[in-house]
């Protein structure tokens, strides 16, 4: 990626990673701000200029650093080294507030959080599950600041605990050689064919993300898979089938020895219906009032009954086509 635009706190620059990206980008344009969680001439700008907008990136300095506790592949939710993506998938939930925190923001303060992330592991009576992928993709962020690699370089040295994150991008070959002791789970997110072509824009293809699977096995990392987010488009029971058997037909044996599933459905907003319709005229329409109910304001999400049938046909494929492998959860 190069960017157009780098927004950036001066204090940034004063740290190890903030300097490596000045130089890394020292032929983009660099405008000073005042807060990268604060920038008032983005958040001015029309939906239309989604798209633009990802074009550029923000350097700053993360300042929260609380843990969440979750409770389904983690044991925390961890604020890490990125918020944030380049890519434009049209139902993303951190489009909440598009010009606030959508584009991809690099925190260079790595050092301390990783600090927290090793006192907290250490400091526990047992072994603890960081989440620290939840805000942003750390595989495509990678590309851009080696973060992933640091950290699994570092937090594998004090071998205990583990830290997951999700991905929708192939460009694993950085970590096939790390020495990462079993301790970093990878959890890669599919879709069907014409859901990532249509709907996951500026993410891997389908057969890039089995590749990756594959090498990341072959590689002795824990691995999941995410079928996420579910979304029921026309004659998605035939697609969600093709992308479970092609699955089955062309991971490793290796990659299928371990691997866990987790399914999520989707959940859409009005905020998303506005963006999408301005920033992609032509996009597929997600919102399907026959399927969807409200779910808080201006949220929706697939009626319970709908859901739940969904959830049957696809515990009964998963059942048939892995069925020595666990499925974590479906929401």
């Amino acid at each position: 990626m190069k960017p157009n635009i780098v927004y950036y706190e001066p204090d940034a620059l004063k740290y190890e990673l903030g300097i490596k990206l000045r130089e890394k980008y020292a032929n983009s344009e660099w405008v000073e701000i005042y807060s990268h969680n604060n920038i008032p001439f983005l958040r001015e700008k029309q939906n239309c200029e989604f798209a633009k907008m990802k074009h550029n990136i923000v350097v700053g300095i993360r300042k929260s650093h609380k843990y969440v506790e979750n409770h389904k592949t983690s044991d925390f939710l961890v604020p890490y080294t990125s918020s944030g993506c380049s890519a434009m998938c049209l139902y993303c939930y951190l489009v909440c507030n598009y010009n606030k925190c959508s584009y991809l923001r690099l925190f260079v303060n790595r050092e301390q959080m990783m600090a927290k992330l090793i006192k907290t592991s250490l400091g526990s009576d047992k072994e603890l599950t960081f989440e620290i992928g939840s805000n942003s993709d750390l595989v495509l962020e990678n590309t851009i600041t080696d973060n992933l690699t640091w950290t699994i370089e570092r937090f594998s040295k004090i071998e205990k605990g583990y830290i997951t994150l999700p991905t929708k991008f192939d460009m694993v070959d950085g970590l096939l050689n790390l020495s990462h002791k079993g301790r970093v789970i990878i959890r890669m997110s599919v879709n069907p064919h014409d859901v990532i072509n249509k709907i996951e824009l500026g993410t891997s293809p389908l057969g890039r993300r089995i590749n990756a699977i594959n090498k990341l096995a072959e590689s002795d990392y824990k691995l999941g898979i995410l079928i996420a987010p579910v979304i029921l488009v026309p004659d998605w029971e035939d697609k969600y089938k093709i992308l479970i058997e092609t699955l089955a037909d062309t991971l490793s044996a290796k990659a299928k020895q371990n691997i866990f599933f987790e399914v999520i459905f989707m959940t859409y907003s009005y905020v998303h219906r506005m963006i999408n319709a301005e920033a992609f005229p032509n996009a597929v329409d997600l919102f399907d009032k026959t399927l969807m109910t409200g779910r808080g304001r201006g949220k929706y999400c697939y009626k319970p009954q709908v859901r739940a049938a969904g959830e049957e046909y696809l515990r009964e494929l998963l059942g048939k086509y892995f069925p020595d492998n666990e499925i974590m959860y479906v929401v």
